[in-house]
């Protein structure tokens, strides 16, 4: 059953649906108010890593003994504006619930598991498609400790991966530096993923998958969606600023904006900007080969075409707060002391800021509206949106032509949050 379908949002899980869904003969529009791949986007300028390895929730069991520390340490993996905590605490009570025991995380775990386990395989049958090869890369990716004790304090998370048949490596000492020559010598124990992969320049990426779905007859309009038309429950078109689009079904992948627009049709889904940082290097004096994450940094460090870019933080705040470049900042000086030969002379340094949209829970929101079965939901991804775009926008393809069908995950429902929130 071909249908118009118009997708709302040009990020990785926009572009993968609108591609798909063009190859199952939809006549597609895709709205965006940017530039496909620009820097609006949370899939320009995140860590790059299409990893398997992203199935462990930042919830877990105590973290709410750390919640007073995140409020008051400026410096950390993952702080806490004070201003917003108020507007904050419905999703922070739902988060904390989410990892509250091992058997909540577990479960978790294998749901994620499922989602993207074959994230890797995907994007390179995607990237070869697009005529692009080069824009995935699949060299594994490494998570690197200083010792025995830091690793042991992953130990949960890196049981609950092998549980669910993630494959990895444990490399040490002399290995690891022969691997990663530039990396600091305090790092003895290095973790490496060989199926995990990355995209040298997502921007270009996310732009590529674009325009070969407009090469197949998809059609791109830079325009934002304001609301929905109905008739008797079925959909007739999405408003714009400049008038409504006609189409019989809708894909809603707008990233942190996806809420307002679920708000519309009658579903208050939690979603929150966890707002993330990356600084890129130019020229680096030193970088790794393989995509490589310090385990006390918490930052993807991966050689891109324009440089070394060291993505990570976690700042939750309002995403009309403006940014906090201390946390760019902070991302510099680690790798400065994650890859010495950095701290010889200035560094040429670009800064980024973007919001990924996350749900306490860690899962993403892929299923149905409460308005109207003819408007799909695909957002929510948090840190795994690369890896799991293309297994959406398998889903969503799915439930566009038969959404009481098999395909339509219970576990990612927008309705499992109730009316709390």
């Amino acid at each position: 059953m071909t249908r118009r379908v118009i997708v709302i949002g040009a990020g990785i899980v926009g572009a993968c649906t609108a591609l798909e869904l063009v190859r199952r003969g939809h006549a597609v529009t895709i709205l965006d108010p940017g530039q496909p791949g620009g820097p609006h986007a949370a899939s320009y300028g995140n860590g790059s890593w299409i990893s398997p390895a992203s199935t462990i929730p930042m919830s877990m069991p105590g973290l709410w003994k750390k919640v007073p520390g995140l409020l008051l340490d400026t410096h950390g993996p993952l702080v806490i504006r004070w201003k917003d905590l108020p507007r904050l605490a419905p999703w922070l009570l739902r988060f904390l619930a989410a990892g509250a025991s091992v058997e909540k995380v577990a479960n978790t775990v294998r749901i994620l598991s499922d989602l993207l386990r074959d994230g890797p395989s995907r994007h390179l049958r995607v990237a070869q498609d697009i005529g692009a090869p080069e824009l995935v890369r699949q060299s594994g990716l490494i998570y690197a400790y200083t010792d025995h004790e830091s690793l042991a304090k992953d130990d949960l998370a890196w049981r609950l991966r092998k549980e669910n048949g993630l494959q990895y490596e444990r490399i040490e000492g002399e290995r690891l530096q022969a691997l990663i020559p530039a990396l600091d010598r305090r790092y003895q124990i290095g973790l490496l993923v060989p199926s995990g992969a990355h995209s040298p320049d997502t921007g270009a990426y996310v732009a590529r998958i674009v325009s070969q779905a407009c090469k197949l007859g998809a059609v791109f309009r830079q325009e934002r969606a304001s609301g929905f038309r109905f008739d008797k429950g079925r959909l007739q078109g999405v408003d714009t600023p400049s008038g409504a689009l006609a189409c019989d079904a809708a894909v809603v992948a707008a990233g942190i904006w996806s809420r307002p627009l679920a708000k519309t049709l009658g579903d208050r889904i939690p979603l929150i900007s966890e707002r993330g940082y990356h600084v890129t290097i130019a020229s680096p004096a030193a970088a790794p080969a393989i995509p490589l994450m310090p385990c006390d940094g918490r930052m993807a460090n991966t050689l891109m075409t324009d440089g070394l870019r060291c993505s990570g933080q976690v700042e939750l705040a309002a995403v009309d707060a403006p940014a906090d470049w201390r946390r760019a900042d902070i991302l510099v000086e680690h790798a400065r002391r994650t890859y010495p030969a950095l701290s010889n002379g200035e560094l040429t340094v670009s800064k980024w800021m973007g919001h990924r949209p996350s749900t306490p829970d860690g899962l993403p929101v892929i299923g149905l509206s409460s308005r109207s079965s003819d408007v799909v939901y695909a957002f929510g991804h948090g840190h795994m949106g690369l890896c799991a775009g293309p297994a959406t926008a398998e889903l969503v393809a799915l439930m566009i032509v038969e959404p009481d069908g098999p395909s339509n995950p219970s576990q990612f429902s927008p309705r499992r949050f109730g009316k709390l929130f």
